[in-house]
């Protein structure tokens, strides 16, 4: 074994310092996290081997992501990974790094439509698939659809719904699409749940670096909601049975908009409710009988 000599405890405590003088938050856990995956071992478990000694090959791997970290680069774009409601899902830069609101969002919709069984379910604006994925794992009896504009997106939803859900993608669960453009017109579904780029533009400036300069931005900002929403809203309402639902996640500044938006699309508005943080993010509409 080829070896400088250098132990865990070491490796952690030198890129502790460095990240610390990069002006990184958090820099001993990010350290951990970086270091736990190059050596394939559980966080944890670093503490009760802090004198195991790093190959060469493990050194230089290390050494390189700390130095991506860094550079502001994320650690789940890093580690390629990012647990989400108790499953580890893969993410590059082709997709948006799953937020604690997003789980916010997915808890609130299960906790709402539980006891229906049997559902069909649509993705919208899928990018890691994280909601849908979460959602068939806990409703196995139930049919989600993905949707992205993004290719590279549906291919890493793809990838984690094998990885997650153990089975292959059937004919129909997957489609690369503006919106609902390229969906089979034939399905409605009981329910629509999405994350859509919903950040202003007049907030990029206040944006943390490591989002800004590796997120997908395609994901992050809205350039234009005022025509974004009604065509959502129009669109939505095709695909959706009567008293199907639409589970949203928006930015506060939108869902009171959006709620009276829905007006004109055949929607009634049954819930705005507030993240953890106390700001209204997300909203349930449904859709009136014709």
């Amino acid at each position: 074994m080829i070896t400088n000599g250098k132990t865990i405890l070491y490796v952690l405590n030198k890129s502790k310092e460095y990240l610390e003088k990069k002006n990184i938050p958090n820099p001993r856990l990010d350290a951990e996290i970086i270091l736990s995956d190059v050596l394939k071992l559980e966080r944890i478990k670093l503490y009760s081997n802090f004198e195991r000694v790093l190959t060469l090959e493990e050194e230089n791997d290390y050494r390189k992501k700390i130095q991506e970290r860094g550079n502001f680069k994320p650690v789940a774009y890093i580690v390629h990974k990012k647990m989400f409601y108790d499953s580890n899902f893969y993410v590059d830069e082709n997709v948006l790094i799953p937020r604690p609101e997003t789980e916010e969002l997915v808890e609130w919709y299960l906790q709402i439509r539980n006891s229906h069984s049997a559902l069909t379910v649509l993705d919208l604006c899928c990018g890691s698939g994280c909601i849908g994925i979460s959602i068939q794992k806990t409703k196995p009896e139930s049919r989600v659809v993905f949707s992205d504009i993004s290719i590279s997106a549906i291919n890493i939803a793809k990838q984690n719904f094998k990885n997650i859900l153990g089975r292959e993608v059937l004919e129909g669960e997957f489609y690369e699409s503006d919106l609902m453009s390229n969906l089979d017109r034939t399905i409605l579904y009981d329910d629509i749940i999405s994350n859509p780029p919903y950040i202003p533009e007049s907030e990029k400036l206040s944006i943390m670096k490591d989002v800004i300069e590796y997120e997908p931005e395609i994901a992050l900002f809205l350039k234009n909601p005022d025509e974004f929403y009604p065509k959502l809203l129009s669109e939505t309402s095709h695909f959706l049975k009567n008293n199907g639902n639409v589970f949203m996640e928006s930015h506060p500044d939108w869902i009171y908009k959006i709620s009276e938006l829905s007006k004109n699309f055949q929607f009634d508005t049954i819930e705005i409710k507030k993240d953890l943080s106390g700001k209204e993010r997300f909203i349930r509409l449904r859709k009136k009988e014709e």
